[in-house]
């Protein structure tokens, strides 16, 4: 068939070439060449009009797109690259499973071929020291991150600052360990989701002190733009985890607030702050929260959670706090 281009065509604010093509039968009225408009679905007849097909199959994509790259995210040629794996996603994976692609058990002699197919292609996925580094260190990322149920937004981001570490050679003399913890405890200060270094020191393999260290470094070498920790991002996790009300937790908020302006944080710790703004909060407002279970969700110790207390209500101009504080 010999193509004859068309006028552009705009469909859903997107510009389409409609073109058209030639069919090599002919009208069955008039017995003149048929033209195929593949932006109408439809066959004609060039002499007489004649529609003799309609409601042909476009063989396009069935997504609209408004700019070059909305095009290139919706477009799918394979499997969208993730830094979470160490070959970006790009690379084939085969199954664990032996079974056929109805679901029927194979035989031995099928398994045993597989398992050594299996064992190459993990040995071809990461075939330098450098990708099996990556590979180890992501998984304990991903392994982290599910423990402390942080976003994949913030997996990705700690998987681009280990690789940056890798690329500068920063991981000399210092444990995969400690640097993929120190990396993920970054992403998350960079995204204000933090976890403090009390609750990454259960889920991690090397000891606090560490990987604290590894966490400095990287963020003097990299030259990181991580803010001091809010006590307010910590607010609405603790809030949730001890069930209280949206009444108690603007009480801590304001509590917060004050206490921030007045340079009651200065030198202490976020998590203690917001843990005892909670406390102090749910007094003002009636709710029954014990400074247990308060330290329970915020892993702080009870006796900084009064000297935190304390601080706060006086340092507020709330005349209920000012009384709670005397």
């Amino acid at each position: 068939m010999s193509q004859q281009p068309e006028t552009l065509r705009e469909t859903g604010g997107e510009q389409r070439s409609t073109t058209t093509e030639t069919d090599e039968r002919v009208c069955p009225e008039c017995d003149a060449s048929l033209v195929v408009d593949e932006s109408h679905g439809e066959t004609v007849c060039e002499a007489c009009g004649l529609v003799v097909e309609a409601d042909g199959i476009d063989h396009g994509p069935e997504w609209r797109a408004f700019d070059s790259s909305e095009r290139a995210e919706k477009s799918r040629v394979g499997a969208p690259t993730t830094k979470l794996l160490h070959d970006d996603g790009l690379s084939s994976v085969i199954d664990w499973q032996d079974r056929d692609a109805k679901g029927r058990t194979i035989d031995g002699s099928k398994r045993r071929k597989l398992q050594r197919l299996r064992t190459w292609d993990e040995r071809f996925r990461s075939k330098s020291a450098q990708e099996r580094n990556l590979k180890q260190a992501l998984g304990e990322i991903d392994r982290m991150s599910s423990a402390l149920g942080l976003p994949e937004t913030v997996r990705e981001t700690a998987s681009v600052v280990y690789r940056r570490a890798l690329e500068d050679d920063l991981l000399r003399g210092r444990s995969i360990e400690a640097m993929a913890t120190a990396s993920l405890y970054a992403a998350a200060r960079q995204a204000s989701v933090p976890r403090s270094l009390d609750e990454f020191e259960p889920v991690s393999r090397v000891d606090r002190k560490e990987f604290s260290r590894a966490y400095r470094y990287i963020v003097r070498e990299l030259g990181l733009a991580i803010e001091p920790a809010n006590p307010l991002e910590y607010l609405p996790r603790f809030a949730s985890d001890l069930d209280l009300d949206g009444d108690t937790t603007t009480r801590a908020r304001a509590l917060l607030e004050e206490g921030m302006e007045s340079g009651v944080h200065s030198g202490k710790s976020p998590v203690g702050l917001a843990a005892a703004a909670l406390y102090a909060a749910s007094i003002l407002e009636g709710d029954k929260v014990t400074q247990k279970e308060v330290c329970s969700v915020s892993d702080v110790s009870e006796v900084t959670v009064r000297n935190r207390y304390t601080e706060l209500l006086e340092a507020g101009t709330d005349p209920d706090a000012a009384r709670g504080a005397a």
